[in-house]
């Protein structure tokens, strides 16, 4: 392939970021010769470029500027852009009326390109001003980590280890003492009530054998009465 002398373009592409609007770079094709040139403009990844004009025809002696813009997207500075343009370009015939025809009917030989790789970079001034904001970040954790940590580094100022062991070791005794009474009051409450349920059972069991008792009494006098009444009896006849 021949590199078109009637067309002077850059080598690179660069589009700055950041990346999270559509960024416009302007690409100026020259025609230094004294016949009218046409030119197409290719990409290896048309989703993500919008090309204004794609083609054309550039006058004798005069420039054209083409705007190449790139969607947005996530930057990523340590993936490497292998997005490539390529521009195509041939003396325009002097009586063309069909642009597309003429494209179509082109020899190899006619053709001349140009190729251009795509460069993604981010302005000196917004690296500084994200590694501020990460410092900024960084820093602000830190003092609310800080800030966090100060009732436990001013309570380990005023006791030495020993102190604390101490604390320590009584605040865990007097959690296994609170247990140890939680589950003696649960073992009273159980023997309260079946104390209470054995009670219960007695009282409703007591009228039971009064009533036994009171019978056998009643039964017992009233033998008595009749003993006696027959013994009455018989003292009176013998006196009779």
């Amino acid at each position: 392939r021949k590199t078109g002398k009637q067309l002077s373009i850059f080598l690179s592409l660069f589009f700055t970021g950041p990346f999270s609007d559509v960024v416009t770079t302007n690409l100026k094709l020259s025609n230094p010769t004294d016949r009218n040139v046409c030119f197409k403009v290719k990409t290896t990844a048309p989703r993500r470029y919008c090309v204004r004009p794609n083609s054309g025809i550039i006058d004798a002696g005069t420039s054209i500027n083409v705007s190449v813009m790139l969607q947005p997207f996530d930057y990523d500075p340590n993936e490497k852009s292998k997005h490539k343009f390529m521009v195509q370009s041939m003396l325009a015939p002097p009586d063309m009326t069909d642009m597309e025809g003429v494209w179509k009917e082109a020899k190899p030989e006619e053709l001349m390109d140009s190729k251009l790789r795509c460069v993604f970079e981010m302005p000196v001034e917004n690296e500084k001003t994200h590694d501020m904001d990460s410092t900024k970040m960084i820093s602000s954790s830190l003092l609310k980590s800080e800030s966090s940590a100060l009732p436990a580094k001013s309570l380990s100022s005023t006791l030495d280890d020993g102190e604390v062991k101490k604390i320590m070791e009584e605040c865990k005794r007097l959690q296994m003492e609170a247990q140890r009474l939680r589950e003696e009051n649960k073992q009273i409450r159980e023997d309260d009530g079946l104390r209470m349920r054995k009670s219960n059972i007695i009282s409703s069991q007591r009228p039971s054998v009064g009533m036994k008792k009171e019978e056998g009494l009643s039964a017992r006098a009233v033998a008595l009465i009749v003993l006696f009444f027959v013994f009455g009896v018989i003292v009176g006849k013998l006196v009779l």
